[in-house]
């Protein structure tokens, strides 16, 4: 009934997660920043695209090596950001569909034939933690695969991770982060 009276596939197309990428924005001073690639862009320009927020400084003697970096990106972007990870040695991710907004403020869709205010942006939640791997080097690749220089890129945030345990083996910090057995 729902294909043929409101031309949705699902009574419950409303709750779907779509990738909202393709949707375009007006270009304004707030959505479009510049060049597309990433090599061509001044580095103020991809300083206002892609932002990177740390906690505060740490003491040296607190900084335990362990970073956890939370990326948030499009959906359009995740299997390059997942590729380009791959690359320098990620060897583990944790994935999560998020919902989001930022400066884009979402965008109005139709849901069951009348315009409805979407706020929320669907966002994909990409967390790595490491410790050989240098925090610096996830962010020049991820910053690199998310480009775009429009609005939307994404934010990245790093943090220190005070303890890892392997349940498995009992494995704790360090030791528990790598891959070999």
């Amino acid at each position: 009934m729902d294909i043929h009276e409101h031309g949705l596939t699902s009574a419950y197309a409303g709750f779907a997660i779509n990738d909202a990428s393709y949707a375009d924005l007006s270009v304004n001073e707030n959505t479009d920043l510049g060049q597309p690639e990433i090599d061509k862009e001044s580095p103020a320009q991809i300083a206002a695209a892609v932002r990177v927020e740390r906690e505060a400084p740490l003491v040296p003697a607190l900084d335990s090596g362990m970073h956890k970096v939370a990326m948030i990106v499009q959906l359009a972007k995740f299997e390059v950001l997942k590729e380009a990870l791959n690359a320098i040695g990620v060897t583990g991710m944790t994935v999560t569909q998020v919902m989001g907004c930022g400066i884009q403020k979402g965008s109005g869709e139709k849901y069951r034939g009348a315009e409805v205010d979407a706020t929320l942006l669907p966002k994909v939640k990409v967390e790595v933690v490491v410790c050989k791997i240098p925090v610096e080097k996830i962010i020049d690749t991820a910053t690199k695969a998310l480009y775009t220089g429009h609005i939307g890129d994404g934010k990245i945030f790093v943090y220190n991770v005070a303890k890892v345990v392997k349940v498995r083996t009992g494995e704790q910090d360090y030791d528990a982060l790598q891959d070999v057995e």
